[in-house]
């Protein structure tokens, strides 16, 4: 869900653990960088279970991504998905390099 405007677009997520940051672009050609979350910002990933992103297109694969300055909404195409995703961005979050090869 956009910051300002509070609208639901697609956006392709890049999650880059060497810079620690998670990316987000128009599409996936990553042609034109929309925003950054660094991993050092993030507070908090969590399963939206009070439905507080109640005009989601699909609120049971809807989670959030809490940072100091703004709680990012998202949604996953399906629930292993939103699994991976959660994990990966608390595991980059938390700072784990048992992963990094």
């Amino acid at each position: 869900m956009g910051g300002k405007i509070k609208t639901w677009k697609k956006r392709w997520f890049v999650f880059d653990r060497n810079r620690r940051t998670l990316s987000y672009y128009a599409d996936k050609h990553e042609v034109k960088l929309k925003g950054v979350i660094y991993f050092q910002a993030i507070e908090e990933v969590y399963y939206d279970h009070l439905k507080s992103a109640h005009k989601s297109p699909n609120p049971s694969l809807t989670f959030s991504v809490k940072t100091h300055d703004r709680v990012y909404y998202m949604v996953a195409p399906s629930p292993e998905a939103m699994r991976i995703w959660m994990d990966v961005i608390v595991t980059g979050a938390e700072g784990y390099t048992q992963f990094m090869v």
